[in-house]
C-alpha cells in the first residue's frame, strides 16, 4: 500500500470516527465534567481529568461507527448521511467493527488504574454504545436510551472520584437523559420525513406536532432537576447563575426550531455544546472561585 493510499484510509477513517464533527464528543464531555468536579469538590486529579477526556473522544468514536455500521443500510436513504463511508460503501463493514473493537480497547485500558468499579461500569457503557443504533427500530424514544448511554460518564466519575456513585450521580444521570432528549430531537428534526420513509423511530416523530414543546419542556426539566442538585450541595449564585445561563441557550434555541426548518434545528443541535459549557462554567465558578472571592 502506498503513502497515498494510506492517507486516503486514514481519512476515510477519520470521517468514519466524525473527529471532524466534535460536537458528539463535547456532549459526552461536558456531563462527564460536571460529575468530576462536583464528585470532587472542584478539585480532580489532573490525571482522572486527562483519562476521562481522552476515554470521552475514543468512546465517541466507537460508538459513531457502530451507529453507522448498523446504519448502513439506511443512511444512503438520508440526505445527510448519503456520503458516510459505509453508506457510500468506501470502508468495509470488516474495517469498521475492527477499527470500532481497537477505539473500546483503547477506552479500557485507560481506566485500568482506576477503582474496579468503573471496569463495571465501563462495561455497561460499552453495553449502551453498542445497543443504541439498534434501539430506533423498536423504541419511540431512542434519544432517552442516547441519554443513559451519553450520560454514563457521570456514574463512572463519581465511581473514579469516590469508589461509590451514590443517588447523586443517578440522579445527575436522570437529568442528562432529559438534555439528550432535547439536543438530540432537535437533531432528529432534522431527518424526520427521511426518518418517516425508511421506518426509524425517533421522538420527533413520536412528538408529532408538539416537537417543539417537549424539546422546551425536557430543557425545563433538565434544568430543574440541576436545580434540585444546587440546593442540597448548598451551592450559592455562581452555580445557579450558570443554569441560568443554559437556559438562555435553550430559550435561543426556541427561536431556532420553531419554525422547523432543518438547517435551524441542526444548529440548535450544534449550539448544545454551550449549553453544556455554561453549566460546567457555574460549577468551576462555584466551586473554585466562590471560595477564592470571599463569597
Amino acid at each position: 500500500m502506498t503513502f497515498v493510499e494510506i492517507k486516503e484510509r486514514l481519512d476515510l477513517y477519520e470521517k468514519l470516527m466524525r473527529l471532524d464533527k466534535p460536537i458528539g464528543t463535547l456532549l459526552l464531555l461536558w456531563p462527564t465534567l460536571w460529575a468530576l468536579w462536583i464528585a470532587t469538590s472542584g478539585r480532580p486529579h489532573w490525571l482522572l481529568v486527562w483519562i476521562f477526556a481522552l476515554g470521552t473522544l475514543l468512546m465517541r468514536s466507537a460508538g459513531v461507527v457502530i451507529n453507522d455500521y448498523a446504519d448502513r443500510d439506511f443512511d444512503p436513504h438520508v440526505e445527510r448521511t448519503k456520503d458516510r463511508p459505509l453508506a457510500a460503501r468506501t470502508v468495509s463493514t470488516r474495517e469498521a467493527l475492527t477499527l470500532a473493537a481497537v477505539l473500546v480497547f483503547c477506552a479500557f485500558v485507560l481506566i485500568l488504574p482506576i477503582f474496579r468499579e468503573v471496569w463495571w461500569l465501563a462495561l455497561i457503557a460499552v453495553f449502551l454504545a453498542v445497543s443504541y443504533p439498534f434501539t430506533k427500530r423498536f423504541f419511540a424514544l431512542p434519544q432517552a436510551y442516547l441519554g443513559v448511554a451519553f450520560g454514563f460518564g457521570i456514574p463512572m466519575a463519581f465511581a473514579a472520584a469516590t469508589g461509590e456513585v451514590g443517588v447523586l450521580g443517578w440522579i445527575m444521570l436522570a437529568a442528562n437523559i432529559f438534555w439528550a432528549l432535547a439536543y438530540d430531537t432537535e437533531y432528529a428534526m432534522v431527518d424526520r420525513e427521511d426518518d418517516l420513509k425508511i421506518g426509524i423511530r425517533t421522538a420527533a416523530i413520536t412528538f408529532g406536532r408538539f416537537d417543539v414543546l417537549a424539546v422546551m419542556l425536557c430543557y425545563a426539566v433538565m434544568l430543574g432537576i440541576l436545580a434540585v442538585v444546587g440546593l442540597e450541595l448548598a451551592y450559592g449564585a455562581p452555580y445557579f447563575a450558570g443554569l441560568a445561563v443554559a437556559a438562555a441557550v435553550a430559550g435561543y434555541h426556541y427561536t431556532l426550531i420553531r419554525g422547523r426548518s432543518r438547517d435551524g434545528c441542526f444548529a440548535a443541535f450544534r449550539h448544545n455544546k454551550w449549553f453544556g459549557a455554561a453549566i460546567f462554567a457555574g460549577i468551576v465558578a462555584e466551586l473554585n472561585l466562590r471560595p477564592w472571592l470571599g463569597l
